[in-house]
């Protein structure tokens, strides 16, 4: 399963997060980015939130308001078959990044504008399977752009060299 990025994506806090070309992807999350909740955003396990461009039209033809961003994630992809993508799958980005996903999101009301009557939990995967933002761990930093190749390795057990914790930030 291949895709590519379409929209990197930051704020200093909270939605919606705004486009960037390029960024550079620590262990902590993208640089620049910031979180208004570190209790309930961030840290090692949930450095990066993903997002499909697909479920974005797919709940724009719903009618829901949301644009990439809007829900807070970091990176809009687009080309993966999103209901499959699932916790422990290892993705390579761009030549040299690698992240593992850990978990669903759960939506909270903060991104209740984006949706017609303010239904967020349109996005949840214990009512909605295989329309959730994932969060992912970096387990090998790095450059990312806009338009880099977003690939499926497969799920950790099943990918020999996978790195099994994340690379401490380069010095």
């Amino acid at each position: 399963m291949t895709g590519r990025i379409v929209r990197i994506n930051v704020s200093a806090g909270g939605v919606p997060k705004r486009p960037v070309r390029t960024a550079r992807l620590a262990p902590a999350g993208l640089e620049g980015d910031g979180h208004r909740n570190r209790k309930l955003h961030g840290g090692p396990d949930r450095a990066l939130c993903l997002f499909s461009l697909e479920q974005i039209e797919a709940l724009q033809a719903e009618g829901h308001p949301v644009e990439p961003g809007a829900l807070g994630e970091n990176l809009t992809v687009a080309g993966l078959d999103w209901p499959r993508v699932r916790p422990g799958d290892l993705f390579r980005v761009g030549e040299t990044v690698l992240i593992q996903i850990t978990r669903f999101t759960s939506p909270c009301e903060t991104v209740r504008a984006a949706f017609l009557d303010g239904a967020y939990s349109r996005v949840s995967e214990t009512r909605h399977s295989g329309w959730s933002r994932v969060y992912a761990r970096v387990l090998v930093p790095g450059e990312i752009a806009a338009g880099d190749r977003v690939e499926r390795l497969g799920p950790a057990e099943a990918v020999p060299h996978a790195v099994a914790s994340p690379v401490e930030a380069d010095e």
